[in-house]
Order: C-alpha cells, then sequence, then structure tokens
C-alpha cells in the first residue's frame, strides 16, 4: 500500500470510529479469558451481524427510535449527562454492545451489571404525567429490543451479506439473552415478532425530550469531514425506520436513502472491514481468522507467548 493511500485510510477510519470512541474500550483484558465464547460466541449471528459496517447504522437508528418512547426519553433527559458530553452516550452504547456481544463472559456481565447499577433509584415522570423508573423491565424491553431491531433492519439493508430469515431469527435469540441479563421483559425471540412489536409499540408519542434528541441526532457536534460521512449514515438509518415512528419523530425519508446508506457502508467498509473487536474474539477463543476482511489494528497488543489455551490457565 501506497504511503499517500495508507495516510488517507487512516485519516478516514480516525474520522469514522471518532464519534464512537468517547468511552473506554472494554475489552482490554479479554486475552486474560483465554477460550471463553462469551454469550454468543463463534459462529454466532452476533458475531456476524454486529462486525459489520452496518452496526454503525443501526446505532444511529436505535437512539433515533428510542427516543419515541416519552418515559425512556425523559429517563434520558433527567439523568444523563448527553448535554455536557453529547457523543457519550453513543459511544456508551457503542462499548455496552461490544462487551455484551463480543466480551467473554464475564465482561459481558460486568457490562451489563455496570448498566443496571447505573439505572438503579433513577425515577421521575414524563412530560405526559406517567411516572417512570430506569430499571422497569418494560422500559428496558423497549430500550433493548429497539437496540436488536435497529441493528438487524440495519444489517438486512445494508450488511455485506444477505441474511436469510434463520439467521436472523437465530441474531434475535442471541440478543435475547443478553435482554434477558437485562431482566427485560417482554422480549420477543424471533425476527418478524420483534419488528412488529417495535412498530406497533401503543406507548409512543411526542415529547419534548424526543425532539432535542432527534435534532442532535440530526446535526451531532463533529467536524466538517465527520459530518459529511455520518450525514449519509444518519439517512441510511431514517430510511428504515417504519413509517408510523417517522411520523412520531416528525422527520421524513430522503429520496434514493436506501442508496445513499449503502453507499456510505460500502466505502466505509473498504477502508474500515470489519470490527476488530471481532477479530479479537476470534482470537480469544482460538477460532479460525478468516482472511482479507480485517483491515484495523487490534484493540489490544497479543502477548508474545499467547495461547488462547494455555496449560497453567
Amino acid at each position: 500500500m501506497k504511503t499517500g493511500e495508507s495516510s488517507w485510510r487512516s485519516r478516514v477510519r480516525a474520522s469514522a470510529t471518532g464519534p464512537f470512541g468517547h468511552a473506554d474500550y472494554p475489552l482490554l483484558n479479554t486475552l486474560d479469558y483465554p477460550g471463553d465464547p462469551g454469550v454468543c460466541g463463534p459462529g454466532s449471528a452476533s458475531w456476524s451481524v454486529l462486525s459489520d459496517v452496518a452496526a454503525f447504522v443501526g446505532g444511529i437508528r436505535a437512539l433515533l427510535v428510542q427516543s419515541a418512547h416519552p418515559e425512556v426519553v425523559a429517563g434520558v433527559a433527567d439523568h444523563s449527562r448527553y448535554r455536557v458530553d453529547p457523543l457519550g452516550r453513543l459511544s456508551r452504547t457503542s462499548s455496552y454492545v461490544t462487551a455484551t456481544t463480543f466480551g467473554a463472559r464475564k465482561e459481558a456481565e460486568a457490562a451489563v451489571e455496570a448498566v443496571r447499577l447505573a439505572h438503579q433509584g433513577l425515577i421521575g415522570t414524563s412530560h405526559r404525567g406517567r411516572p417512570y423508573s430506569a430499571d422497569n423491565p418494560h422500559l428496558s424491553a423497549w430500550v433493548h429490543n429497539v437496540l436488536t431491531d435497529s441493528f438487524l433492519s440495519a444489517h438486512r439493508a445494508f450488511g455485506a451479506a444477505p441474511l436469510g430469515q434463520d439467521q436472523a431469527d437465530l441474531f434475535v435469540a442471541e440478543q435475547a439473552r443478553i435482554g434477558q441479563m437485562m431482566n427485560a421483559d417482554p422480549i420477543p425471540r424471533r425476527a418478524e415478532t420483534l419488528a412488529g412489536w417495535v412498530a406497533d409499540h401503543p406507548d409512543l408519542d411526542f415529547s419534548p425530550g424526543m425532539r432535542d434528541t432527534v435534532r442532535f441526532l440530526a446535526d451531532p457536534p463533529l467536524d466538517r469531514a465527520q459530518k459529511a460521512g455520518y450525514r449519509m449514515l444518519y439517512i441510511g438509518a431514517v430510511s428504515t425506520i417504519p413509517a408510523r415512528i417517522r411520523a412520531i419523530l416528525g422527520i421524513r425519508g430522503w429520496p434514493g436513502g436506501r442508496r445513499i446508506g449503502r453507499g456510505a457502508v460500502r466505502f466505509l467498509r473498504s477502508v474500515l472491514g470489519f470490527s476488530p473487536s471481532w477479530e479479537l474474539a476470534l482470537i480469544r477463543t482460538g477460532s479460525p481468522i478468516p482472511e482479507g476482511i480485517f483491515c484495523q489494528p487490534l484493540p489490544v497488543d497479543l502477548p508474545p507467548d499467547w495461547s488462547p489455551y494455555r496449560l497453567d490457565e
């Protein structure tokens, strides 16, 4: 690779991953658990789906759709630091997904416990007079199920490989294990059921917190280069949101939104490859490493004598 090409690729990688880098990387010590498959494991649909660049689109979509629930978004507005740390929530969501999907079992459990502890005692009343509690199983279900549905919807629209119905159902079932760890309820376990549960949810409505969230996600505080790429991912995300929820959010789709999103994801995939967290999880479990799909350096250094099955463990 020529030096000039290497330089621009590095700049694109830094620009694309920057908005998600406002939280500590959650798998710094994952090699301390050699052979541990975690919650999902090698060969899972989750490792394949969430390692693809289309997951960026899914994350944006999830935050948009989640904000359509007045009590959920009231909890964020009343208790989170997103006004002073606007990219922190996006990064923390990314960190949580990375830990629960690609981490060893203890890392996944630690990520879930951290969220549960953060939610304890966070109570209030939404603008429509309904009380909320951040650890309410039904509100947790909205957050979890929208996240799963959004990653799946984004992958089906923009993923590198077509996802059949069986694989889609497998992904939902795998992510349901994480929802159970969060005590969320109900948790659909089939893709079609999940999509209908989200699209037809009866508690959705306009709220002031939703308006602020949508404004932020439409125009986050990024530099000019980042904002141009992010905007295309945002347009792609909007194109996958059900019409009823788009109407509640007060946003319209763009002509050619799918095409715009697809082009952005393809370009980023050519530069970023697949997630280095997937590669790290494959290394931890001693699994075969696919050739030619990883472009980024590993997030941690491998010990010189690394083996996933050390006899002294």
